[in-house]
């Protein structure tokens, strides 16, 4: 699972169980046997993408609408982010021929891009992928103001808390900590659940911090580092979070899924987290449910909102491709407004055309839509370079664990950390 594309632990639809789709094991290169000709001379479209419950359904409703002109086979990935983006790596370094539409992460479509590995959207199919699509999920599809992919899905974190322990949703970081703090004084329930590992996670929530402070971690074309005093005031509150004594023992080891676990076991009053916590929480902890409720995220200072780190999948077309033409066609299919309403109702993967929101089969499956969607209008982008894979790991490494942060020192480390990661230019194998 990876928050990067909004976590992806296995979905329920709310009130209805839902089996696990049957994941076929496909790994490594033994997927360049995976050809493009299909039956007869209809070309076949090599989808690879990672494992999303019903996505199956989707395809056969775009290979039926394909009339015959092509057909398109699901070669799911791995399901952890950093496996898909080896395999994929790998492949597109040899110039693979055998993969014509690609699921991207949103901080992978930039290095792509550089690498020359994906087509740029141009005419009919470039309008076509911006059309009602929300800002904040397209600039993640752009690389030097060119498209280079379709976004599919988008994800904002969102906080989760008990209504029973506190009657408004905390505004800020500061009000969240002081609330937690007195329940613990109580006895109470009274943790904040979030994910700190050293990990993607631990840099979407820092990014979250610094661009809710008003910074942000890199200049605007993404060749210089722009960390602040912005900057210093997110790991002024990062540190003092994780020593205030209301974050779960596990805080520095904690990833998405066992941080929803926990929250849903009862030791937990705030819960930040992906939008999937919800249905999962209706079908293992029902009662709890009963008294959970979410809000936007909490903001860095009083009268300013937060601006949150989105996270999704962007679809692109792969440089290597015979058949582009067809390629594009698929990935339109896949990504258009029906298709995204059926994967937010049945997969809970939250769409990027802002008009599925307003769709009245959207209540049920996501009755928090409106917060996702007043979020997704001011989010948070992070930064947007092909570096980003070795930013981030410059970056979880000198956050963990984050009760060691030294605010001052920290930033000065980062900055140097960062910008040696900008200047090495290159793709991590």
């Amino acid at each position: 699972m990876s928050e990067r594309q909004g976590g992806r632990p296995d979905r329920r639809r709310p009130r209805t169980r839902i089996a696990a789709a049957t994941i076929a094991a496909v790994t490594g290169f033994g997927l360049a046997a995976c050809g493009s000709g299909g039956e007869s001379g209809v070309p076949t479209i090599n989808l690879y993408y990672p494992p999303e419950q019903n996505l199956e359904k989707v395809i056969d409703t775009c290979n039926a609408e394909a009339q015959g002109r092509y057909q398109i086979a699901y070669r799911v990935l791995p399901r952890e982010a950093d496996e898909q983006r080896v395999q994929m790596v790998r492949r597109l370094a040899a110039e693979d021929t055998g993969m014509d539409v690609l699921g991207l992460d949103v901080t992978w479509t930039q290095e792509f891009a550089g690498a020359e590995w994906i087509r740029e959207w141009t005419g009919e199919n470039k309008a076509e992928a911006e059309r009602g699509t929300l800002e904040g999920p397209l600039r993640t599809a752009r690389y030097e103001d060119k498209l280079y992919a379709a976004p599919k899905n988008t994800n904002v974190q969102l906080l989760w808390y008990r209504t029973d322990l506190v009657p408004e949703p905390p505004k800020t970081w500061d009000e969240m900590i002081e609330m937690a703090q007195q329940l613990k004084s109580q006895g109470q329930p009274h943790q904040v659940l979030t994910m700190g590992a050293q990990y993607e996670g631990l840099v979407v929530l820092f990014n979250t911090l610094v661009e809710s402070a008003g910074g942000r971690i890199l200049s605007e074309d993404g060749e210089q580092v722009a960390l602040g005093d912005e900057a210093v005031r997110a790991l002024e509150l990062l540190q003092w979070f994780a020593t205030a004594g209301v974050t779960s023992p596990s805080f520095s080891n904690a990833i998405e899924d066992p941080t929803r676990l926990e929250f849903q076991s009862g030791n937990g009053a705030f819960q930040i987290n992906w939008p999937y916590v919800y249905p999962a929480l209706q079908e293992g902890a029902p009662e709890l449910a009963e008294k959970v409720k979410w809000a936007r995220y909490p903001g860095v200072e009083e009268g300013t909102p937060s601006k949150v780190t989105i996270g999704g999948i962007n679809m692109a077309v792969s440089a290597y491709s015979p058949h582009p033409e067809e390629a594009f066609e698929a990935a339109a299919c896949i990504r258009n407004a029906e298709n995204q309403k059926f994967s937010a109702i049945n997969s809970g993967v939250p769409p990027t055309i802002e008009s599925v929101y307003a769709d009245p089969e959207m209540a049920e499956a996501y009755p928090m839509k409106d917060t996702i969607l007043e979020e997704l209008k001011e989010p948070a982008v992070r930064p947007l370079t092909p570096a980003y894979q070795n930013i981030s790991t410059v970056t979880s490494a000198l956050l963990s664990p984050p009760s060691a942060i030294d605010p001052q020192q920290t930033v000065k480390e980062l900055r140097e950390a960062v910008q040696d990661a900008i200047d090495s230019k290159g793709v991590l194998p």
